[in-house]
């Protein structure tokens, strides 16, 4: 997914805020539903962050056109692995390593068979 930063999604030094690369991955995640007619939600279930590790390479900047990229690592009954990286051109700015865990009702529950099917079709 490409994404342009906008004034409001840098600091005062003009820089990408640092949170703001986990909202763009976020973004990211939610729209390979969305493209494909789907919503992240599922029979009243969704995917949460259970874990995440990031790590932060270079700096975007405003202007720039980024791309959020995706990897599944791991796909179990309940959760999945993922990587995903923010880059320009060919440059890697960012990268973070997430599990989450799919839930219903606020406890964890199987992935649902069309969400399954989903996360192995494209990755």
């Amino acid at each position: 997914m490409k994404i342009r930063v906008y004034y409001d999604d840098t600091d005062a030094g003009g820089i990408v805020y640092h949170a703001n690369y986990l909202k763009f991955c976020e973004r990211a995640r939610s729209e390979l539903f969305f493209q494909r007619g789907m919503s992240p939600t599922q029979n009243n279930a969704h995917f949460v962050v259970k874990h995440i590790e990031a790590d932060f390479i270079r700096s975007a900047k405003l202007g720039d056109m980024l791309e959020v990229k995706h990897k599944i690592l791991d796909l179990k009954n309940a959760s999945l692995t993922l990587i995903q990286s923010v880059w320009l051109d060919d440059i890697k700015l960012f990268e973070m390593t997430s599990i989450l865990a799919y839930v219903k009702e606020g406890r964890p529950i199987r992935i649902d068979p069309k969400s399954k099917e989903f996360f192995l079709s494209i990755f």
